[in-house]
């Protein structure tokens, strides 16, 4: 989930064109019991950022911020006042909110003839201020990045593959029915023993192809988080509460002084690596 202002759209025709290497057998990497109980969630969960609390946006993590049970994931973003800055990429961030983030404990590398299918069904809020996002990101180094749904308060849903801070292939669509469920699919393959592809699906439909340039062996983790501002644009919602559940409930109009919510439910990872 990269801030960045101008991306070049990294086409590879060559290699889009190609066919994938044939992939293993399936296995269920995490299920979509994983939020059902403590105990579930400890099985595949960490909380907070891979490096810890703070990244890009107005928002610092907590574990405090993080509540389950019943198969809901909830993350809730606190308006605060009087926190430290963050510092990313050799700037200072004021931090107006505390939020939560959660990381699979698991890495996700893709080896040769094989690949993952990440998939869930999400309802995410387009308010201005707030950045909720499913994605994968490199363990050591970067990129890798493939951000398999992100929302920045556009209106619409980005999915996005950088190959550098400036090779970018960057897809938006409007994000239609906020407060519906809508469901996201992104399935990375060996392309060839050197890149990975990663085809994006929302509503069962294919929304775009993208190829991630010497992405193959290298480990990503998967992120879910509510970031603020950043990216969303600021000032964000002043309301005290913004909740993320991830299970199905009605949800009110977007508003900047309501409650906001990101919902995500029957999350599920498999693996095709032999």
């Amino acid at each position: 989930m990269v801030w960045f202002n101008q991306a070049a759209l990294f086409l590879g025709s060559a290699v889009l064109v190609a066919d994938v290497l044939p992939v293993g057998a399936v296995r269920t990497i995490i299920p979509k019991t994983s939020f059902d109980s403590q105990s579930n969630f400890d099985a595949d969960w960490n909380y907070l950022y891979p490096w810890g609390t703070d990244h890009n946006g107005g928002a610092r993590m907590t574990k405090d911020n993080v509540k389950f049970s019943g198969g809901t994931l909830t993350i809730t973003a606190n308006k605060v006042s009087g926190q430290p800055q963050a510092t990313h990429g050799g700037q200072k961030i004021n931090i107006n909110y505390l939020s939560g983030a959660i990381h699979a404990k698991e890495h996700f590398n893709v080896s040769r003839g094989g690949g993952y299918d990440f998939s869930a069904e999400i309802k995410a809020t387009t308010t201005k201020g707030t950045w909720p996002a499913f994605w994968l990101t490199a363990v050591q180094g970067w990129p890798p990045e493939i951000d398999m749904a992100e929302w920045k308060g556009s209106g619409k849903v980005s999915f996005n593959t950088f190959n550098t801070s400036s090779i970018v292939a960057a897809k938006d669509v409007t994000y239609p029915s906020p407060g519906n469920f809508h469901s996201f699919k992104c399935e990375t393959r060996d392309l060839n023993g050197k890149d990975v592809q990663a085809k994006f699906y929302m509503d069962g439909n294919l929304i775009t192809t993208q190829v991630g340039a010497g992405y193959f062996g290298k480990p990503m983790y998967l992120i879910i988080n509510l970031q603020m501002e950043g990216s969303s644009g600021s000032p964000g919602p002043t309301s005290s509460k913004l909740s993320l559940p991830i299970y199905p409930r009605t949800q009110k109009a977007d508003n900047p002084t309501t409650d906001t919510e990101y919902q995500v439910r029957n999350l599920e990872v498999l693996s095709y690596n032999p």
